[in-house]
């Protein structure tokens, strides 16, 4: 069952209740001396709380998406590893040619 909270509109005071979802809302203050009438607030929910080792999108994951990831990182890295090898010759080439213009 949810907790409530509830303010006044004539006292200002705000207090929790403790109720079901199919009980009607409370209409007037329970502080003592005040008739005034209450709204209910809007709530921030409760705690989410994960226990175990971890909680990963590829935990439930098909087999074969796995293997396709496989492929696509393996093929991946060894395309990368050979583009970094070509761009660091073209920057020394291009350091060596505008050293020599001026």
């Amino acid at each position: 069952m949810p907790t409530y909270e509830y303010q006044c509109e004539k006292c200002e005071k705000t207090f929790e209740v403790f109720q079901s979802m199919k009980d009607e809302p409370l209409t007037d203050c329970r502080e003592e001396g005040c008739d005034g009438k209450v709204r209910r607030l809007l709530g921030t929910g409760a705690g989410l709380i994960f226990k175990g080792s971890g909680f990963y999108i590829t935990d439930y994951r098909s087999s074969g998406y796995k293997e396709a990831a496989k492929k696509d990182s393996s093929s991946s890295s060894s395309s990368s590893s050979s583009s970094s090898s070509s761009g660091s010759s073209a920057a020394s080439s291009s350091g060596s040619s505008a050293s020599s213009k001026p």
